[in-house]
């Protein structure tokens, strides 16, 4: 009854899913792995602490470059840099409402001119102080003459930032965030978007903590690889149920024709003894014409 699986036509769909379903199952395997290799990246950024334990090194070694601006790898931030250069004493800030054991207080923000003071300036905050922000000149000067600063390379504040302040409207000295988007149209050169704190902090400043970046959940790469998967393994599932349906139906039409329910279509062919365009060779007409007749010189 199964003879007809060694038919052309069933070979063809035999080889068919033999192939496909492996295909299948190997790329719905493919992308659940993707989508496993996201989850897990996504678990070491939520549970990457503040501060590396990689030695320091160099700033420009951090930085990277795009098209928005430069920015710093999530897997960077907090690590120790150095940075060389002066500290511009003219352009000295705070950043106001930023919380420290519990207590509201502002950062004491200054800008380090680096390579000569022809390179962007640095963003260092120094330190922080209790209090609410007063006159700029009563933060502690920073150190005059060129310095050597180490310390920990955060990412640049954005509006979703806590504690940042985007509302405008600030006085003159103040800013509301640390980045270059808050000091470019103050400063009359170009700044890092990036900024360091320091851990040790001079006079009645604290050291602020360098903080984590936060993870910003699964992205959508990651559920569309989950996606993907579910849909690898469906068309594996599909491509099975479609042969076995196949399969049956063509049981059903061999059952039928062994009982005799159904002709065989391969055994249809022409009559017996001819090709059915014209007479066989049982027919009453011979080549003399139909019998009995008299031919052409009569009786015999």
């Amino acid at each position: 009854m199964y003879r007809f699986l060694l038919t052309p036509r069933w070979l063809g769909i035999n080889l068919f899913t033999v192939l496909a379903i492996p295909f299948c199952v190997f790329m719905g395997m493919w992308q659940l792995g993707r989508f496993e290799d996201r989850v897990d990246t996504h678990r070491e950024a939520e549970s990457r602490p503040a501060v590396s334990s990689a030695p320091a090194v160099p700033l420009d070694d951090v930085l990277r470059q795009a098209p928005s601006g430069q920015y710093v790898e999530a897997e960077d931030s907090g690590r120790p840099v150095t940075a060389s250069g002066r500290y511009d004493t003219e352009n000295q800030f705070t950043v106001p409402g930023r919380t420290l054991h519990d207590e509201q207080g502002h950062y004491v923000l200054t800008l380090l001119r680096t390579e000569g003071g022809d390179g962007p300036a640095l963003p260092v905050v120094r330190g922080w102080l209790p209090g609410e922000p007063g006159d700029p000149a009563d933060v502690p000067a920073p150190p005059s003459g060129e310095v050597t600063v180490e310390g920990y390379v955060q990412a640049a504040e954005t509006v979703d930032t806590q504690e940042a302040h985007t509302t405008g409207g600030l006085p003159e000295g103040q800013v509301g965030m640390v980045s270059a988007a808050s000091l470019v149209n103050i400063v009359p050169y170009p700044v890092h978007n990036v900024w360091i704190t320091l851990p040790e902090a001079e006079g009645a400043m604290e050291p602020v903590p360098p903080v984590a970046p936060k993870g910003g959940g699964l992205d959508v790469k990651a559920f569309q690889n989950l996606g993907y998967t579910g849909e690898w393994f469906v068309f594996g599932g599909f491509v099975v149920f479609m042969w076995f349906r196949f399969f049956r139906r063509e049981v059903e039409v061999q059952r039928d024709i062994a009982l005799g329910l159904t002709e065989d279509p391969a055994a249809e062919g022409p009559p017996p003894g001819g090709t059915g365009d014209g007479p066989g060779p049982d027919s009453d007409s011979g080549p003399d014409g139909p019998a009995g007749s008299e031919g052409p010189d009569g009786p015999a």
